[in-house]
């Protein structure tokens, strides 16, 4: 997988110094994708960071995979957790300072739980112990179920997906274009313990992306965090697989405040 560090052209940004410190391989991902009021998205940030829109919309996706070929630089690999099902929901922000482009995971959900404690405990991710369920239907086609163990309130995810192949226009994917928006995203924000944003830098290959079509039987995930999804069919991609590389978080700066400027006072008369 190393071939994949030497493709940055694609980056926004240059990659940070230091080495990775971990790698892992994504598989038959499912992108649903729901657009959300910002000002619902918004109240539900840490601070430091700010709604990314595409068109007027915050966008809250669910997204269900598969992972493997994880390695944690410097360890042997981790025994049991050579593969499993996962699950998260994302949604799109800027860092306010920068204006940095990332994700920010509002949760996620993992059949693994070693895997839950590794990014709880080195990446303070907001991972769940769930029941999981992925059956291959056929090379491109899945059934996909979780259940969070544990939850005070059911969460429960169900759907069949299948990738309908695919096309010039998304293998072009275009900067300016919602799948691009979707897709693109160089670092990843979090929380830690301290209750301070911390970002950390992701890289991989220009996400390989297609058409797709879900039947998306049950998705208790934005519900969890408060929020009502609209009454309507969400955009939908699939890819295949993806090589990405996670770098150490660091604290995020904050924001610059405006600086008081000083005004000399005459004393009246």
């Amino acid at each position: 997988m190393q071939k994949h560090l030497v493709r940055t052209s694609h980056r926004p940004r240059p990659l940070p110094p230091g080495r990775w410190l971990m790698t892992q391989r994504w598989n038959d991902l499912l992108f649903a994708h729901w657009p959300v009021s910002e000002s619902q998205i918004a109240a539900l940030l840490p601070e430091g960071l700010a709604v990314d829109t595409f068109q007027g919309s915050a966008w809250l996706g669910a997204v269900p995979f598969w992972l493997d070929r994880i390695k944690i630089r410097g360890l042997p690999p981790l025994p049991g957790i050579r593969r499993f099902p996962d699950l998260n929901l994302r949604t799109y922000v800027r860092d306010q300072r920068t204006g940095t482009r990332g994700l920010y995971f509002f949760s996620l959900d993992a059949s693994n739980l070693l895997a839950v404690a590794v990014a709880r405990g080195i990446f303070h991710l907001p991972c769940h112990w769930a029941e999981m369920r992925l059956d291959h239907r056929s090379e491109r086609e899945f059934a996909f179920y979780s259940r969070r163990r544990f939850a005070p309130q059911p969460v429960i995810f169900k759907a069949r997906y299948r990738s309908l192949g695919p096309t010039q226009q998304l293998a072009e994917c275009p900067a300016g274009s919602l799948p691009h928006f979707f897709a693109e995203r160089s670092c990843l924000f979090s929380v830690n313990r301290d209750g301070q944003t911390t970002q950390s830098t992701l890289h991989h290959i220009p996400w390989p992306m297609e058409e797709a079509e879900a039947e998306i039987e049950r998705n208790d995930l934005a519900a969890a965090i408060g929020i009502r999804l609209l009454d309507k069919e969400p955009v939908l991609h699939y890819s295949r697989r993806l090589a990405v590389y996670v770098w150490p978080e660091k604290v995020l700066k904050p924001a610059i405040a405006g600086r008081p400027v000083a005004v000399a006072v005459s004393p009246s008369t």
